[in-house]
């Protein structure tokens, strides 16, 4: 069994871990390819050897099981450096909007909410400004024209804060007119709908309506003090490309449009007051083991492994379908290809920019991370990957290329 949640002196260690049905005793149980499996993490683990990355995680999971799982290298927990162990939580970044969107889509197939619906109907505080015309649609899609969020992350804990901030935003464009990647700010009027449509806030939504039916305890969107002496700290590593790298390869530095992101604002993870606000678009703290059994169940027709359906096929085709399929990226010039809250993979040759690798098909859909994390599924395999990172690499262009390396051999292991 490839994981390493086993003591030194070969017993289980109490965790939180998913139950022991979630994970295979070998690849090949399901239809894993080992040697295939060992190359993926022998590549994991080498920016770990070389000094390059402090630690990882990643989980590779196929027919609704973890196949394998490992981490690798030291962090510090909890302000004690330690080997982290599969029980080690990661930050997810903006993996985590695939999960926040996941929650709405439940909401969604219960006629509760429509995607065309105005955000202005469910919070009235965000109709100003020309903002009156937003729908949740242009949240998930990326296309509201409100790109920034300014201020300190702690302070959308404070709902009057965050309600004052919504009817503050001002639109650069009309919504729906373009794609622009928006970092944080769309998510937080998503999150204020669920919690006005569900009468529950929206971090345990998630955790009463996708983790816990999913029988995944580690999937957190905001995390309880309890827990975080158990996340691996974020650190920075590396020094930047250099211009002529960019150059080079004929290529828009891929941060250009994160002017919002800076070390100082990635560091604020590893304060507590942020670690429990619990962005909904980069808040989730979770395991690789966890986030790739999430994507397992979207594979899988929605269903939980005991079969309970929490997601219906054709909400998921729905939710999985190209909005704006014309629409591109302006910085980087290919199409966006987003759905409701989600990436998928496309057939123009441009999957590895997307966060996937050169083998996945075209239909692979799930969302990547901030600092190089991963996480997606591939219908046409079956297989399902995440992969977290404590150490977040000044030089994009070899963040890049590991997770274009990682994604490929994931996609690759099917036997």
């Amino acid at each position: 069994m490839l994981r390493d949640a086993i003591n030194r002196n070969g017993a289980r260690e109490e965790s939180e871990m998913p139950a022991a049905h979630f994970f295979a005793e070998r690849p090949e149980e399901i239809g894993l390819n080992p040697d295939k499996v060992q190359a993926l993490f022998d590549r994991a683990e080498r920016e770990i050897k070389e000094g390059l990355l402090p630690a990882c995680q990643l989980a590779i999971a196929r027919a609704g099981k973890i196949g394998a799982m490992h981490t690798f290298g030291s962090a510090v927990q909890g302000s004690e450096k330690k080997t982290p162990t599969s029980e080690t939580l990661f930050d997810i970044m903006s993996c985590t909007k695939a999960i926040t969107s996941a929650a709405l889509w439940i909401l969604i197939q219960e006629g509760k909410l429509r995607a065309h619906d105005t955000v202005a109907q469910y919070i009235p505080e965000f109709g100003s400004n020309g903002k009156e015309a937003v729908t949740l649609e242009h949240l998930l899609t990326h296309t509201s024209a409100i790109r920034t969020a300014p201020g300190a992350q702690k302070e959308w804990g404070d709902k009057k804060q965050r309600l004052k901030r919504f009817a503050q935003w001002r639109l650069e464009h009309p919504p729906g007119a373009k794609f622009i990647y928006h970092v944080a700010a769309n998510f937080w009027p998503a999150a204020e709908i669920v919690e006005r449509v569900s009468g529950q806030d929206y971090r345990d939504f998630v955790r009463t309506r996708v983790a816990e039916p999913l029988g995944l305890p580690d999937l957190r969107v905001g995390l309880p003090r309890a827990f975080h002496s158990r996340v691996a700290d974020i650190v920075w590593v590396g020094e930047p490309a250099r211009a002529e790298e960019y150059e080079k390869l004929g290529v828009t530095p891929p941060r250009a449009a994160m002017a919002s992101i800076n070390e100082s604002m990635i560091l604020e993870f590893n304060d507590p007051e942020v670690r429990e606000v619990g962005s909904p678009a980069g808040g989730g703290i979770t395991t690789a083991g966890d986030l790739a059994l999430f994507y397992q169940a979207l594979l899988h027709d929605g269903r939980s492994y005991d079969g309970k359906q929490i997601w219906q096929p054709e909400m998921l085709e729905d939710a999985f379908t190209i909005r704006n399929p014309g629409f591109r990226d302006p910085l980087r010039g290919f199409t966006a290809n987003r759905t409701l809250g989600i990436v998928v993979a496309g057939d123009d040759g441009k999957a590895n920019l997307r966060g996937f690798g050169r083998t996945n098909s075209p239909a692979s859909f799930g969302h990547p991370g901030f600092g190089g994390q991963l996480g997606w599924a591939d219908p046409v395999s079956g297989i399902s990957l995440a992969y977290l990172t404590n150490g977040f690499d000044r030089n994009d262009l070899r963040e890049g290329r590991r997770s274009v390396a990682l994604c490929s051999l994931a996609a690759s292991c099917a036997a």
